[in-house]
């Protein structure tokens, strides 16, 4: 690598030392030659440059003049006597009127005496009044109606004597006042609450059916039904006196000992496929054995629509099938709150006296009391909880009833049947 450098910088000596340099004798000589052939060629520097060698110049453009408008006269130029006027159209002579038997537009607005047209009125018609008409037998008298309007008189007449015979409209039910007319509303009075044993004798006055009506109660309740519900069940003192058709869904041993007790209806496996299919139950309580609940979920919802759902709760799934029987034939019955928080059950019969109706709505009013919901107020049994209370038949006016004689009543039922002291 050294041997090669050391060649690379004695060839750059050589040829350095070779080259000719600018201030040698045969530069300056080949610039010399340059000059005077230069100054063969143009000797005057000052002097023009020659034709041949000059570019050709391009044409100069003329400029173009036109002529110059002349302004617009003012309204004083015009209006000033030096200022020239144009020459007026001459004006067309009048014709002559000899001989002349049409006109035209033109023509007609060389005459002086031009005729005018006046406008036309005609008189306004005004129908005359019924006392104004003159009728064609007076001959002109006035104050006779004419036979024309005697017909129209009669045709009116007549077609009101028909409308009052076909609608019953009678004289004296004309309405006089102008219309419109202000019709006053009779507002109708708060019913006045009632103590218990009065709403029971107004309810057996009111009832006016040719049937036994069934005596109701309805309770009010200040329960959400979507957050919280109401149901429990009761022995009622009296017979309501209604045949109570009972189901059993029992299998085996429990099925004979249920058609024993008097059940209307026993059945298992059988019975639920029956239902299933049919889809008609026509009963009033159902019943079953713990064992079969299990298989009456395949009818559970047929059950439900009808209030007929074996519920533990409510006491109709049990292993006690003499006693569920024999309390449902005494009067046992259950209720639940429906969707609008009220309690509707059949407490009676109209034909019963105001003692039995009292107590069984007794035994009603304490049943409702123990089935209380446990979120509620417990600083009053009824506060917050029964908002009214309402009796009625089947087909009469409902009565309120105090709140005051209902808890009169429970008390009274509580000590009668159920602490077994008698008043």
């Amino acid at each position: 690598m050294a041997m090669f450098k050391l060649i690379l910088t004695q060839s750059r000596r050589h040829c350095l030392a070779k080259s000719p340099s600018l201030s040698t004798p045969q530069f300056l000589q080949f610039r010399r030659s340059l000059s005077s052939s230069q100054s063969e060629s143009n000797p005057d520097p000052d002097s023009p440059p020659n034709e041949s060698s000059r570019t050709p110049r391009s044409v100069p453009i003329q400029p173009v003049s036109y002529a110059i408008k002349p302004k617009p006269q003012s309204d004083q130029d015009r209006d000033s006597p030096e200022s020239p006027q144009p020459p007026s159209a001459p004006r067309r002579p009048p014709p002559s009127s000899e001989g002349r038997t049409t006109w035209t537009r033109e023509d007609i607005r060389y005459m002086k005496d031009t005729p005018s047209i006046a406008p036309v009125s005609y008189p306004s018609r005004v129908a005359p009044l019924p006392e104004d008409r003159v009728s064609a037998s007076g001959g002109g008298e006035e104050g006779v109606e004419s036979e024309q309007m005697e017909e129209e008189r009669k045709k009116i007449e007549a077609e009101k004597m028909w409308r009052r015979r076909v609608f019953r409209v009678a004289e004296e039910d004309k309405v006089t006042a102008p219309f419109p007319m202000v019709i006053k509303v009779d507002k109708k009075e708060p019913k006045v609450v009632l103590d218990l044993m009065d709403a029971i004798r107004q309810v057996k006055a009111s009832s006016k059916s040719t049937f036994d009506e069934t005596v109701e109660a309805h309770a009010r309740l200040g329960v959400d039904a979507r957050k919280m519900q109401v149901l429990g069940n009761m022995t009622l003192p009296h017979s309501i006196g209604k045949t109570v058709k009972v189901a059993f869904f029992a299998d085996g041993a429990d099925a004979e000992e249920a058609r024993a007790a008097g059940a209307d209806i026993v059945g298992g496996v059988e019975l639920i496929q029956e239902i299933a299919t049919s889809r008609k139950f026509n009963v009033d309580k159902c019943f079953s054995t713990p064992e079969m609940m299990r298989r009456i979920g395949k009818i559970s919802k047929i059950l439900r629509q009808r209030g007929l759902l074996p519920d533990p709760k409510l006491g109709t799934v049990t292993s006690d099938i003499k006693g569920a029987l024999k309390k449902a034939r005494e009067g046992h019955m259950h209720f639940k709150m429906d969707s609008t928080s009220i309690v509707h059950v059949g407490l009676g019969k109209v034909s019963h006296s105001e003692d039995l109706l009292r107590e069984n709505i007794g035994a009603f009013v304490n049943a409702l009391l123990l089935a209380k919901p446990a979120g509620l107020k417990k600083a009053s049994k009824y506060a917050g909880y029964v908002n009214s209370f309402h009796i009625c038949s089947t087909m009469g006016p409902g009565f309120p009833v105090t709140i005051q004689s209902l808890s009169k009543v429970a008390d009274q039922y509580n000590k009668k049947f159920l602490s077994g002291v008698i008043r």
